[in-house]
């Protein structure tokens, strides 16, 4: 399957919101977006991006762990504009949630870094190494994160997600392809 193709179908996330997405749940994604401060260390990386990246997100509108991370990738689109985000939804994508299964399951948010030619750069899903890490250490038995209220890992996990970011920019920026093109 030719994910990059998917992409030109995925939506900007305020009207992935408006498709799937009740007020509630706009809600609790409007709550992390606003939620996410971005350091100036994070913002001046951010600035150095010259790469196009394109971005998509198979997500569920309802998912907390959606509502908990997809707002971090929109702020660090705001602070670079190469930074391209479109989101599909995970129910309406059966085909692409299967392609994008992990460990054997359906799982979400997973996203799909791709070059501004199309070429698949990464995947990466569902939760970041410190949500991981917090999780083991809680043991939560039977209890489920739902992605309300505020969410005291925000700040690492943000920065998690800038990390993979970084990487596939940097990972462009080196390409011999890219650099051909772009003569540098």
């Amino acid at each position: 399957m030719n994910l990059f193709d998917r992409f030109s179908a995925a939506l900007p996330l305020d009207h992935f919101l408006s498709k799937y997405g009740t007020s509630a749940h706009r809600g609790r994604w409007k709550e992390t977006f606003d939620a996410v401060r971005l350091t100036d260390d994070q913002r001046k990386l951010l600035g150095t991006f010259r790469r196009e990246m394109n971005i998509m997100v198979l997500a569920g509108a309802w998912c907390g762990d959606c509502s908990g991370q997809c707002p971090i990738f929109d702020r660090f689109a705001e602070a670079a504009t190469v930074i391209k985000v479109r989101y599909l939804d995970n129910a309406d994508h059966a085909d692409v949630q299967k392609e994008l299964s992990i460990n054997g399951g359906k799982r979400v948010p997973v996203i799909v870094f791709f070059s501004e030619d199309g070429y698949e750069v990464m995947r990466y899903g569902e939760r970041t190494i410190s949500k991981y890490r917090q999780m083991i250490r809680d043991l939560a038995g039977d209890s489920c994160p739902t992605g309300i209220g505020a969410d005291p890992l925000l700040p690492q996990v943000t920065q998690d997600w800038l990390d993979e970011f970084e990487r596939v920019q940097w990972l462009l920026r080196l390409s011999a392809r890219l650099r051909q093109k772009h003569g540098d």
